[in-house]
């Protein structure tokens, strides 16, 4: 009897000690070191000329999401303003200040851009990441809110990198009025990378599961469930693709899926030479043109 109880404690121990570490996992995965915005446009600033965004006129705003959540909105003016815009969206523990580098281009072509802090991000109030669910839905409040605030639009787009590309197509489940989307490096799932960042690190591809059963016991979220992909079925809006053909952190594969999966009409590019989110920085006269090409041909 007593090795029974010494057995039954040993067992509960265990199943503690496992349960604290997919909790713990789980919020590894979904609340990674936020940059400050001081710390991004350090980063920025060492790797391309930032020094246009201190010469455009700026507006500060807030906009509520649609469950109450405060999200930190900036709009940069185009100095040639003519009605277009454009929502930029950022990658996963940057913010807005990240975005500069895709808004030099638009402000060029036109454009004035909303740049803003995803969910959990920046200005923003701390909260855990759900890799394009709520951020979706954030989306398509900020599109909600410009339509509103903006009597004199034109057009309209969307462009995310990375995190900001997931959420940017996830959003399009809510049938948007948007006229374009640019997603640059984009998951298709959340789940492959995850798998993909384990196996490139040697750790057992089964704690990605762990780390799922975590996010469901504290979250109430599914990592199996993040699914940008789904999002495109029956979408006709136009989207352009951009992905580094050397990204070996969120595989090429996945913009490639998702192109496939568009029902309208759709481009591919994969930027050679470039590492993940990588593609401006590292060929931004291609990139530009590609933008612009694709812009030119959906607007004729």
């Amino acid at each position: 009897m007593k090795f029974v109880v010494i057995a039954v404690i040993i067992a509960l121990i265990l199943l503690l000690i496992g349960l604290f570490f997919s909790l713990w996992l789980a919020s590894f995965v979904m609340t990674g070191i936020r940059q400050t915005l001081d710390e991004a446009m350090k980063w920025q600033s060492e790797r391309y000329d930032t020094s246009f965004y201190n010469d455009l006129d700026h507006t500060d705003y807030t906009v509520r999401s649609f469950d109450g959540y405060e999200l930190h909105a900036r709009l940069l003016r185009c100095p040639d303003h003519l009605g277009k815009y454009v929502i930029i969206s950022h990658g996963y523990t940057d913010n807005r200040i990240g975005s500069l580098k895709y808004a030099k281009m638009y402000i060029a072509l036109g454009y004035s851009c909303i740049l803003y802090d995803l969910r959990g991000h920046g200005l923003n109030q701390s909260t855990f990441t759900t890799y394009g669910i709520r951020e979706g839905q954030d989306i398509a409040a900020l599109i909600k809110d410009t339509r509103q605030r903006y009597s004199d639009i034109v057009q309209l787009g969307l462009h995310g990198e990375s995190l900001g590309a997931a959420s940017t197509v996830t959003s399009l489940q809510y049938k948007p009025e948007v006229d374009f989307v640019v997603a640059d490096c984009g998951f298709s799932d959340i789940d492959n990378v995850l798998r993909e960042g384990y196996r490139n690190a040697g750790a057992p591809v089964f704690l990605v599961d762990v780390a799922d059963f975590g996010a469901k016991m504290r979250y109430h979220y599914s990592l199996k469930k993040m699914r940008p992909i789904d999002s495109l079925d029956g979408k006709e809006i136009p989207i352009l693709f951009i992905h580094g053909a050397d990204d070996t952190f969120i595989l090429p594969k996945n913009s490639e899926d998702m192109a496939k999966r568009t029902k309208g009409y759709s481009e591919l590019h994969l930027i050679q030479g470039a590492g993940h989110a990588e593609s401006m920085l590292h060929a931004p006269d291609e990139y530009g043109k590609i933008v612009e090409n694709f812009l030119a041909k959906i607007h004729q």
